[in-house]
């Protein structure tokens, strides 16, 4: 047969190829014999749409070179979030398969087109779920960006909840943020390659020079050793290379996702005063940065100094806030403490002992003296005894 006779041929079996490549559709692929029928009809139309693309193709190769693209544009858009790119590509094969089955021995010319054509198909397939991948990937991207966002403000609403799901969040249980700087070649997908082997689940925020990781815990992959419940320091720890140089700061776990506001307000916080810290240790807990922070006017600092050391302490027994001011005031001193309050130093060490049970600081080192005379100066300025009294009403005239 010539071209002509070839052509009117092929639009006179059109309708049975696509017959037939439904039928064996149905009878070679379960998962098209299990889809609903408004999917099973959307698939047809695209195997219809296959069949009768060819044949203009086949008519003028030259003048529609990108007609393979059209095949896809018949399937509505919730069809390529429920047909994989490996199920259509099973589609591709199918009717290719008729089709040869239907021209074979009338035209090898033809033959060879199909052939040509079926990679073409093949190849705008992989396109149009490439696209699809790249703007979901966009779209999930501005997403994170917004959850992140969401939570370093504490702006979180009843949207924040399905924001999540929708970003196929896995985490469970307690989470902290991480707070550090973006490295000049910062590579995402590394970082989460790590987190994955941690068994922890992130969001990652980009905000110019600061990198914002939200870290909850999560199932760890299977088919590999990794250890489950690693505490939030040695996770930081781990995933401290993929930050760039500079100061780490680690917020403190909180019960829930919904509650990292929490936790991304101290580790910001604490960002902003790790300089003042000669030798802060990276990455840092954000509580180790307490006096920093609350001398910089940090309320929530200022707060859990009180409400963690000077409340406890001061409840317990007051001889124990006594003896921890002497002790501070006299340059952490046994003996220049003992004589101040006409005690044996024996009976200071005791009650430094019972202060580091009670509230878990140790006064003998340094640092955390440093954070015990500052918890000590704001409990004391929120006395009744010390408080400033309220000025009264201005008098006018």
């Amino acid at each position: 047969m010539d071209k002509a006779e070839t052509l009117a041929w092929l639009r006179r079996i059109a309708g049975d190829l696509a017959t037939a490549t439904i039928q064996r559709l149905e009878d070679s692929l379960p998962w098209y014999a299990e889809m609903p029928p408004a999917r099973r009809s959307a698939v047809g139309l695209v195997a219809q749409a296959g069949i009768s693309s060819f044949i203009q193709w086949y008519d003028d190769p030259g003048s529609t070179p990108w007609i393979a693209a059209d095949i896809f544009a018949a399937a509505p858009r919730e069809l390529l979030r429920s047909v994989s790119l490996t199920q259509t590509l099973q589609l591709i094969r199918v009717t290719v398969e008729v089709t040869e089955e239907r021209v074979a021995g009338k035209d090898e010319n033809l033959r060879e087109a199909i052939l040509l054509y079926s990679r073409e198909v093949a190849f705008a397939a992989a396109d149009v779920y490439a696209r699809a991948a790249e703007a979901r990937g966009l779209w999930d991207a501005r997403l994170e960006a917004l959850v992140v966002d969401s939570i370093l403000t504490g702006e979180a609403d009843e949207e924040l909840p399905s924001r999540i799901a929708a970003l196929g969040w896995h985490g469970h249980g307690e989470v902290a943020v991480l707070v550090g700087t973006t490295p000049p070649q910062f590579d995402v997908d590394q970082l989460r390659r790590t987190a994955r082997k941690l068994g922890v689940d992130v969001l990652i925020g980009v905000q110019g020079s600061r990198l914002v990781l939200v870290v909850g815990r999560a199932d760890s992959p299977r088919g590999e050793d990794t250890p489950t419940d690693l505490p939030f320091d040695e996770i930081a720890r781990r995933l401290e290379p993929g930050f760039g140089a500079g100061y780490l700061v680690l917020g403190p776990a909180v019960p829930a996702l919904v509650d990292a506001s929490q936790s991304a307000r101290a580790a910001l916080a604490g960002f902003a005063v790790a300089r003042a810290w000669r030798h802060a240790p990276r990455p840092v807990e954000a509580d180790d940065l307490l006096p920093e922070r609350a001398l910089a006017g940090d309320p929530l600092a200022k707060q859990t100094l009180v409400e963690r050391i000077y409340r406890p302490l001061q409840g317990h027994s007051s001889d124990l806030v006594t003896t921890l001011w002497s002790y501070l005031d006299n340059g952490r001193s046994l003996e220049a403490t003992a004589r101040e309050l006409f005690v044996h130093p024996n009976t200071v060490r005791y009650r430094l002992k019972r202060v580091s049970e009670v509230i878990g600081w140790d006064a003998t080192g340094p640092r955390e003296a440093l954070i015990l005379q500052t918890a000590l100066i704001l409990g004391s300025i929120g006395t009744d005894a010390t408080r400033r009294r309220s000025p009264g009403p201005r008098r006018v005239g």
